[in-house]
């Protein structure tokens, strides 16, 4: 039989706000955050296989390096889940052409999920809603939804809950890639202990951020990103205290870790001080590569069918 497949491309993505509420009793937090979409991608193919192979994955691209090549990959997880949920064959081969950094704050292990998902429904066509899609996506992982969604748009709860936002303009990014990933739940329980003994409020939508992408002043937002998480990252890896500096130095319009980190995302104000602030970074030794990304762009599409 005919292997049949799709491929999709799926954005990372940059927090413009993350604020963090206290630890809830389930052992997790509340947040509130501002995704924006950018031109950095994975591509997913999935395709059929012979019956009885199971899930195969195979992972390539420049940043596949220390990405699983199995079950624990979140792409798997989501094949597992959409095989359970729809009924689908149990033989897929899924192949990940990884551009997006691995632990980076940057969410390509939850683009690769979303890309699994959105190829599923495509490839055995589901019909599902984006709604649908973005809920299946929820029990993968809290990035996946927004994944799946892509553009602007604000995610509540533990950041899976998603609402477009309104925004206008397109935005330059400069982005300095560590060699080395930061685990997620590291940073969080580093953020508790910084925390330890303070009163923590619920967290809210930063109004001048909205304001400022509603506008589409690039200016205005450099000076409202803010990151909860960022005196946590920081901690556990104090580099990312100079890399931040050397983007002020050079007239960033605002600077900031990308999630749980260790990514920097520096807004800049058009291409020429996108170049500046590049070789900035890349002769100061403080980061492993540089980047240059634009958003908002879309979420996981369909590229190729075969």
């Amino acid at each position: 039989m005919r292997s049949r497949g799709v491929t999709a491309r799926v954005p990372a993505k940059v927090n413009l706000q993350l604020s963090v509420g206290p630890l809830g009793a389930d052992g997790f937090h509340e947040v509130t955050t501002v995704f924006q979409a950018i031109s950095l991608f994975d591509d997913v193919t999935v395709a059929t296989a012979q019956k009885g192979e199971g899930i195969k994955i195979s992972i390539t691209g420049q940043t596949s390096g220390g990405v699983p090549a199995d079950n624990s990959n979140l792409a798997v997880k989501a094949a597992q889940l959409m095989i359970k949920n729809y009924n689908l064959p149990e033989d897929l081969v899924i192949k990940l052409k990884k551009e997006i950094p691995v632990a980076g704050g940057m969410a390509g292990g939850s683009a690769d999920a979303a890309g699994v998902i959105v190829g599923l429904d495509s490839l055995f066509e589901l019909g599902l809603s984006r709604d649908v899609m973005e809920s299946v996506g929820s029990k993968i992982g809290t990035d996946v939804p927004f994944s799946i969604c892509g553009g602007v748009a604000i995610g509540t709860g533990r950041g899976d809950q998603i609402t477009p936002a309104l925004a206008k303009g397109s935005y330059n990014w400069v982005l300095a890639l560590s060699g080395q990933g930061l685990a997620t739940p590291s940073v969080y329980q580093e953020c508790d202990r910084l925390r330890e003994g303070l009163s923590i409020a619920a967290p809210v939508v930063s109004e001048p951020l909205m304001q400022a992408l509603r506008a589409g002043d690039a200016k205005a937002l450099g000076k409202a990103l803010t990151n909860e998480l960022q005196p946590a990252a920081c901690s556990l890896r104090p580099a990312l205290r100079l890399v931040l500096d050397v983007g002020v130095d050079y007239g960033a319009l605002g600077g900031i870790v990308s999630g749980s980190g260790p990514t920097v995302a520096f807004l800049v104000s058009d291409d020429d001080h996108a170049m500046d602030l590049t070789v900035a970074l890349s002769s100061s030794g403080v980061v492993s590569s540089v980047v240059r990304a634009s958003g908002p762009t879309n979420g996981a599409r369909i590229i190729e069918s075969f």
